[in-house]
């Protein structure tokens, strides 16, 4: 079945227009207002108080309130339908016609391009479609950016396939980013259920480490089950990929998420001989991921690739760069 979005995701908090805004100026001057675009502003407080990706979402929306017959591609694409995004990128992506001239201006990047898009409304705003969004991006960022668009694209769109990545890709007139957007769609899955999960994956192949089970279940003694997010099953070791809103409160009280979280650790050591946990302050600097998993029993077996590791340090300068998500099973996927 085709999918269907029911709407964008919305604006995370109130936009206002000049009309809507007496001498906008002077509420800037006194910390009232904050300037999102030319003409358009929000109150500062809670500008300030979003986590970058949700400012990021703010400024596309900001975008759409000037330009409302727009297409939205790459990460504004992104933003819109619930794709990762890793910070802010600041700039708001816009498809144009083929016979017009790319062009950067006011924080708006036009693309212009050759071949057919794949062009959904969703809510009223026009969005390159999943599988174009996933291309676009594997094309133009960072490999293991590519790797989590791809892996969500999966995820969201239940009836797109990877080969269809691959074969959209291949596809495309241009062949600038064809290759590199390889290594990315070729590795797609949509079990890994996280932007964090898709990167760890990323990193532990560079590491050189062998490649991990995704979402493997256990049964538990109450006939229900726990599930790995990642599983070594020759060296019986399994990996948890932690974001970091599982402290944060949304998932209760910190103590008691700690409690569940070392309780399901004991029911998974049942079956399996250690299990290590990482976050995005591990995963992206590398070396401690890899000082995790030697700790847990694991070797390389193929040689580190420096150099991609220390371009994914330099592409994701924040660690926790990828937007929030609520796992299906009520785990945290920030």
């Amino acid at each position: 079945m085709p999918l269907q979005l029911t709407g964008p995701r919305p604006a995370p908090i109130p936009l206002l227009r000049t009309a809507e805004v007496p001498h906008p100026e002077r509420a800037i001057a006194r910390g009232e207002l904050a300037r999102i675009r030319p003409g358009v502003y929000a109150p500062a407080e809670a500008w300030h108080d979003l986590a970058p990706w949700d400012r990021y979402l703010a400024r596309v929306h900001a975008v759409t309130l000037g330009y409302p017959d727009a297409v939205f591609s790459h990460e504004s694409a992104a933003a819109l339908v619930g794709l990762p995004v890793f910070g802010d990128p600041m700039v708001v992506h816009v498809l144009q016609h083929p016979l017009g001239r790319s062009r950067l201006a006011s924080g708006i990047r036009v693309h212009t391009h050759r071949g057919e898009r794949e062009i959904l409304e969703v809510g009223g705003l026009l969005v390159t479609g999943i599988l174009d969004t996933a291309v676009d991006l594997a094309r133009s960022r960072h490999r293991a950016i590519g790797l989590s668009v791809a892996d969500a694209a999966l995820r969201t769109d239940p009836s797109l396939r990877a080969a269809a990545l691959r074969e959209g890709n291949e596809q495309r007139i241009s062949k600038r980013g064809r290759a590199v957007a390889r290594w990315a769609l070729t590795r797609a899955n949509r079990l890994a259920e996280t932007a964090l999960e898709s990167v760890s994956r990323a990193v532990i192949e560079w590491l050189g480490f062998p490649e991990a089970t995704l979402q493997v279940s256990f049964r538990t003694s109450d006939g229900g089950h726990d599930r790995s997010d990642m599983l070594w099953e020759p060296a019986s070791v399994a990996g948890e990929c932690d974001g970091g809103i599982k402290y944060d409160g949304r998932l209760g009280p910190a103590q008691d998420v700690i409690a569940r979280q070392r309780a399901r650790d004991a029911r998974l050591r049942r079956h399996v001989r250690t299990v290590v946990h990482w976050g995005w302050h591990d995963a992206v600097p590398a070396a401690p991921l890899r000082g995790i998993l030697i700790g847990a029993g694991l070797h390389p077996e193929a040689p580190e690739d420096t150099a991609a590791l220390f371009s994914l340090r330099r592409a994701l300068t924040a660690p926790a760069a990828a937007t929030h998500e609520t796992k299906t099973d009520g785990r945290d996927r920030g």
